[in-house]
């Protein structure tokens, strides 16, 4: 891959976004703030799955009221999410919330966007900034809304995309006219082209680092290839320091789905199990589908070490691909051959493959932890 473009660096808490720092994996809370204890609970199960960041709504002055005790019981840094009413932003940054998200276009009191920004620079909170194609468009003109309902064809596309920056650069001159520079960029569509092709002019135009995502992209069925399809192609080309991958469902399929995606490109270090297995084929002589399902759940419940398993039941690939992982099975005609490392192990009837293959798992994370504890 093409090496990461180097932005200014951003700290969120003890979290640095930018200046060549890991890719920081993000995500946000579904439930009321207010309702504190849910709100704790939530954002240490999402911690504790991977997210390196977690941001809250604080629609009401309730919301902004019970930041003290969230952020104190919080495992990661707290991002508020503000929209249309200063004043929460104002009453986040008292509480000593860690960033600010802010969209200056749902304030149209330029005084007051100063004043968000005067107590961000005091207290050295960075705000991230952005412009969605939706709000974008519902302030354009009739030609291009018309455009709009009509295709998504290039010319489109273009356009909206030059209106996109062209909105940054507004928000962006009051940010240098308040000398604020502790800022990140954001320009989201749930148009994947339009996402890659925004990002990519505001990666060439700015040197503020880049947090990266597909809005309104529907359910985890759906939406997970809608926002691979554009963060995966951003990240690959070396665009992007810090990403959510947005569904409508329960945040923590956007975290599980961040951390793959990022440890598939080399950009986190993988933590737990990987698991890989055969496709849909008719060479397959067992039933493969329900092994490699209960292997899923049971490395998920047992394995905590970064080992590769994979579960093969095809003469074509799965001896080579069993020679590839640190532990693997070839299953068929009634029997699995365990390899670990490659090394053909043991050979077990099919009623046995399950726990055959998880004793060796377990044997291989024994040795990864024995080994880091005797270096």
């Amino acid at each position: 891959m093409p090496s990461r473009k180097k932005t200014r660096p951003v700290n969120v808490g003890c979290v640095k976004i930018g200046g060549g720092a890991p890719v920081v994996l993000q995500t946000m809370t579904a439930g009321r703030t207010h309702d504190i204890d849910q709100c704790i609970a939530d954002i240490q199960r999402l911690a504790q799955a991977g997210a390196d960041l977690v941001r809250v709504a604080v629609p009401d002055k309730r919301d902004t009221q019970a930041l003290p005790e969230i952020l104190a019981a919080g495992p990661v840094p707290i991002i508020a999410d503000v929209h249309f009413h200063f004043q929460r932003a104002l009453e986040a940054i008292e509480a000593g919330v860690h960033k600010i998200r802010l969209n200056p276009g749902n304030i149209q009191d330029r005084k007051q966007v100063n004043r968000v920004i005067a107590a961000c620079k005091e207290r050295g909170i960075p705000i991230r900034v952005g412009v969605n194609a939706g709000s974008v468009i519902e302030r354009t003109d009739k030609q291009l809304r018309a455009a709009e309902r009509k295709s998504l064809d290039q010319d489109y596309r273009v356009n909206l995309i030059r209106i996109m920056l062209k909105k940054l650069d507004e928000y962006l001159r009051i940010f240098d006219e308040n000398d604020f520079h502790d800022v990140v960029l954001a320009a989201k569509s749930p148009d994947p082209r339009i996402v890659i092709d925004a990002y990519t002019a505001i990666s060439k135009r700015y040197d503020y680092p880049l947090h990266l995502g597909v809005t309104h992209a529907g359910p985890p069925e759906t939406g997970r290839i809608r926002s691979i399809a554009a963060l995966g192609t951003l990240l690959a080309g070396g665009i992007g320091d810090t990403i959510r991958i947005s569904y409508a469902a329960d945040p923590i399929h956007e975290v599980e789905d961040g951390k793959e995606l990022l440890c598939c490109l080399g950009l986190r270090r993988r933590t737990g199990p990987e698991l890989i297995a055969c496709p849909t084929c008719g060479r397959l002589e067992v039933d493969l589908f329900k092994l490699v399902d209960d292997v899923r759940r049971k490395l998920a419940d047992e394995i905590t070490h970064p080992i590769k398993v994979a579960v093969m039941g095809c003469v074509v690939n799965g001896p080579g691909e069993c020679e590839g992982a640190d532990v693997a099975i070839f299953a068929g005609k009634g029997k699995g051959i365990i390899y670990v490392r490659g090394e053909k192990k043991q050979t077990v009837p099919e009623s046995e493959m399950l726990e055959a293959l998880l004793q060796e798992c377990r044997a291989f994370a024994a040795k990864i932890e024995h080994d880091e504890r005797n270096p």
